[in-house]
């Protein structure tokens, strides 16, 4: 398809505005077979391990069809091509470099917080072993390296890869060090640093996707920086937004148990807003124990937690549309952009 028609296809109908599924299925449908090309190069063993995580089979090969993420790096890095101009084939290496170490990342972190499950199903750490995960996530960010050295422009794509990955795991190690940090004193965990964290571990890959796919579509370093920033606000919002589901979301829409961040005893957002109020000490106490966590919730919101999450959320996303605003971008792919951020980060799941 020409450049001209991938525009005229992706364009919203005249009044029309730009609807998010379609968009990340267009994206996934985009990006998919190179995806499966990528991985096929893998050992077989370590492919099988990737094709797993990615929902394409059951441990054993067998294929199968089942709900993996809902592709917003990916779509990110094609977008991010498009709205340098470029063809939405452009930004296909990069869609797929940034899906790979995306999932290379999930692979690691289940095992560091030891989540069982991931979509519903056994973590690939339990359905094949921490030692093999550990192995396969190491593949899947070697061969994120290899896709996108072999590109034109490769090394300048691989150099912002590398930042978003020192920022990925400055925010990791952050929020590993947070759980043993006192809820309450001088050493307790503050909200600036709580974004900072959020930045680091959420938004640099989110930045990174739509920055790399601009790369490889041409853009000036302006317009890369402008899609880099965007990335990492809407990061810090998309995680206080999770972060108030964790409370409050519906169990049949976010498939967790209600309350459970607070179960978890998580140092979310809300929670650390709440504890700097004047309610600070009993809600504490409450989360301590973890016996509690309807009364802990109540507390919370009484203290203004979650209004403050959310009204933090849509301070970020406001950064997100000047940046938007000030950058030159191809107009159809800027529409796209924010029907797909603002999804984001007004998402029921």
């Amino acid at each position: 398809m020409s450049p001209q028609g991938e525009r005229q296809d992706r364009a919203a109908a005249p009044g029309r505005p730009a609807d998010a599924h379609r968009i990340l299925d267009r994206c996934r449908a985009l990006v998919r077979p190179a995806l499966a090309e990528a991985v096929g190069r893998l050992h077989p063993w370590i492919g099988e391990m990737a094709a797993y995580s990615f929902g394409w089979c059951e441990v054993g090969g067998t294929p199968a069809v089942v709900p993996g993420g809902k592709g917003v790096r990916q779509a990110l890095a094609v977008l991010g091509a498009e709205a340098a101009g470029a063809p939405a084939r452009a930004g296909v290496a990069a869609a797929v470099a940034v899906e790979l170490v995306h999932t290379f990342s999930l692979l690691h972190d289940d095992i560091m917080d030891g989540d069982a499950e991931r979509r519903r199903r056994p973590a690939v750490w339990k359905a094949y072993g921490t030692g093999p995960a550990i192995l396969a996530g190491d593949a899947l960010f070697a061969l994120a390296i290899e896709t996108l050295a072999a590109q034109p422009g490769g090394a300048a794509a691989v150099r912002t890869l590398s930042v978003a990955l020192g920022d990925l795991v400055r925010g990791q190690a952050d929020d590993l060090l947070y759980t043993d940090r006192p809820w309450t004193g001088p050493e307790r965990v503050r909200p600036d640093e709580y974004r900072a964290m959020a930045e680091h571990k959420t938004g640099a890959l989110l930045g990174c996707a739509a920055a790399l796919g601009a790369t490889l579509g041409g853009a000036a370093p302006e317009t890369v920086a402008a899609l880099d920033r965007v990335g990492r606000h809407l990061g810090i919002a998309f995680q206080i937004v999770d972060d108030v589901l964790g409370i409050w979301g519906d169990p049949r829409v976010t498939g967790k148990p209600v309350h459970g961040d607070l179960r978890e005893r998580k140092k979310t957002f809300p929670v650390l807003v709440a504890l700097d109020s004047p309610v600070g000490g009993r809600l504490a106490a409450l989360l301590e124990t973890g016996d509690a966590p309807g009364a802990a919730a109540e507390l919370i919101e009484r203290a203004g937690g979650r209004s403050a999450a959310m009204a933090e959320a849509r301070r970020h996303l406001a950064v997100v549309d000047t940046a938007l605003a000030g950058a030159a971008l191809e107009a159809g792919a800027a529409a796209e952009l924010r029907a797909l951020l603002g999804f984001l980060v007004r998402r029921d799941v």
